[in-house]
């Protein structure tokens, strides 16, 4: 069912809104939109209808083909996401390919980390946990997919301190991936070793900024820095547990 707004013009210059609305089947029974189809979706779970854990996740075509995705190498990973024109969903909207290049440099002897913000602090926000509560899979796999388009061997979810479902939900399925081989030493049979670690926060809402959920994994006060946010930046912040 689709809805317009109408605007009528009275005879005496009054305005009323009226809405418009097509009950056309064929409108009704629309699964495509753009040039995506419904097939083409990626969040296939997040409504819970289905199992979260790894065999449902398995069945939904989740760790499918992942370590000859790997094999690939960063340099075909970081250009495919370039050729997708995936883009960030903040107020930017920066190119997610652009900003994976930016890590992607020769190994200097400093460790590379992927930190993803969770945190979802925003009032009326609901989308991130759906994810990690229905789907999170979906999450695991691809920090590791985007932890060895960057060299990264760990990645360091920030996750909302009320987030106890959602946290629980990742954290066992963090642990069937490692099960499983997914993660940790030659992930996936890759000959990629990448660790992912689940940090909580304490309900700060600053922490939901880059520059401070950063220092607060690192065991630092939770003061957003005023020096902008650069990936590839050493930001003097060492993450704990990482094996080195």
């Amino acid at each position: 069912m689709i809805s317009n707004r109408v605007t009528c013009l009275l005879k005496n210059g009054a305005r009323i809104t009226a809405r418009s609305i097509s009950t056309s089947q064929t409108l009704l029974n629309k699964d495509f939109y753009g040039d995506l189809k419904d097939e083409d979706r990626i969040f296939t779970n997040l409504y819970g209808r289905h199992d979260w854990g790894m065999k449902g996740a398995e069945a939904r075509g989740d760790w499918y083909k992942t370590k000859e995705i790997i094999q690939k190498g960063s340099t075909w990973i970081v250009d495919e996401m370039k050729k997708s024109g995936l883009r960030g969903r903040g107020g930017a909207g920066f190119p997610s390919g652009l900003k994976w290049s930016f890590m992607n440099k020769p190994d200097d002897g400093r460790p590379k980390y992927l930190v993803v913000n969770a945190d979802e602090g925003e009032p009326g926000t609901c989308k991130d946990r759906e994810i990690m509560r229905h789907d999170p899979h979906k999450l695991i796999e691809g920090c590791l997919i985007a932890g060895s388009a960057m060299g990264a061997r760990a990645a360091y979810i920030y996750i909302r301190g009320e987030f106890y479902h959602e946290t629980s939900n990742l954290m066992r399925a963090i642990n069937q991936a490692y099960e499983k081989g997914y993660l940790g030493y030659n992930a996936c049979d890759s000959g990629y070793d990448f660790d992912i670690y689940i940090h909580r926060g304490a309900g700060a809402y600053v922490c939901g900024e880059e520059t401070s959920f950063d220092r607060v994994i690192g065991g630092k006060s939770w003061k957003a820095s005023s020096e902008a946010s650069i990936p590839g930046r050493c930001r003097g912040v060492r993450l704990p547990h990482h094996r080195q």
